[in-house]
């Protein structure tokens, strides 16, 4: 006894089912852990006052051309972070509340630019820094796209081989047995440097001698699966340029994904099941202009 179109279609149906279902219960990848090395910076609101020597500091350190584009040639004032500068000093106003914020990369525990990284030109090495080689890279621009906190920036102004420049926690000076450049000059020591496990339980004792002062919370100690770089601040951290992105990283929530759809074949089944009804439909459609035809030939 033959099978009918209908309960194909039906059964093909049922395994595609079947096995989307099972691909997305399943259990996701584990979320990365810091190195037990991780070396990072630690990042006061309440202390900075916006004097910009860390940005000058960075400069020199990382041999930056000076950013005058704002004032005309006349000093450094860079207004973002780009393809000269990789650390930089913003004010948030609010009515009467002020707030300077220090950004650069954020040295990710699973970092998205890395993850997107296709010839590996971006790495997580030594004490977790992320680095960047730049005769690796392609200029494709993916860790742009990636980085939930648009870190990375393009040579725009480079028609000849065009690279990425972004912070690497001064990497050169750290094998010299020095600190970072910015943690180096910072007259108030808003930012400072050391083990990430060291800077976090600092963090950690200022919020509980000082909960007035502070947004009850470390932020990087958690966020984006943990990053290397943290923050304490007296405003919400949204208003200052950090995001609520949650506490996965994005590369587990993209590998969570796509081990969702690929678990035991999951998208190969649901593509030949719509491809198969697709040509059983096509091929009951012909057998069915077929006998019409052959139905309106007879006398």
């Amino acid at each position: 006894m033959g099978i009918s179109r209908r309960s194909a279609l039906k059964a093909m149906a049922s395994v595609t089912a079947t096995s989307a279902v099972s691909a997305i219960s399943a259990r996701p990848a584990a979320a990365a852990e810091a190195p037990a090395d991780a070396v990072g910076m630690l990042y006061d609101t309440t202390l900075c006052i916006g004097c910009k020597a860390c940005v000058v500091a960075c400069a020199d350190a990382n041999d930056r051309e000076r950013d005058t584009a704002w004032s005309e040639g006349k000093w450094q004032a860079p207004v973002d972070l780009n393809q000269h500068t990789r650390n930089i000093i913003k004010l948030y106003v609010d009515g009467p509340t002020r707030s300077f914020v220090k950004q650069q990369c954020m040295h990710c525990i699973d970092p998205a630019c890395v993850n997107a990284c296709m010839l590996g030109s971006l790495q997580k090495r030594e004490f977790g820094i992320v680095t960047y080689e730049a005769s690796l890279c392609t200029g494709c621009r993916y860790c742009q796209m990636a980085c939930p906190y648009n870190i990375p920036k393009f040579e725009w102004t480079k028609a000849f081989n065009p690279k990425i420049s972004k912070c690497e926690l001064c990497n050169h000076r750290l094998a010299e047995g020095k600190e970072p450049a910015c943690c180096e000059v910072c007259p108030r020591e808003a930012v400072i440097y050391g083990t990430r496990a060291d800077l976090l339980a600092e963090a950690h004792r200022r919020l509980e001698a000082h909960p007035d002062r502070y947004v009850p919370k470390v932020y990087g100690e958690f966020d984006a699966g943990g990053t290397q770089v943290l923050y304490l601040s007296h405003v919400p951290f949204e208003q200052i340029g950090l995001p609520d992105i949650g506490p996965r990283s994005v590369p587990e929530t993209q590998r969570s994904l796509q081990h969702g759809i690929y678990q035991w074949f999951a998208a190969p089944v649901a593509l030949y099941g719509v491809l198969a009804a697709v040509m059983l439909r096509h091929r009951a459609k012909q057998g069915n202009e077929t006998a019409g035809n052959a139905d309106g030939g007879q006398p």
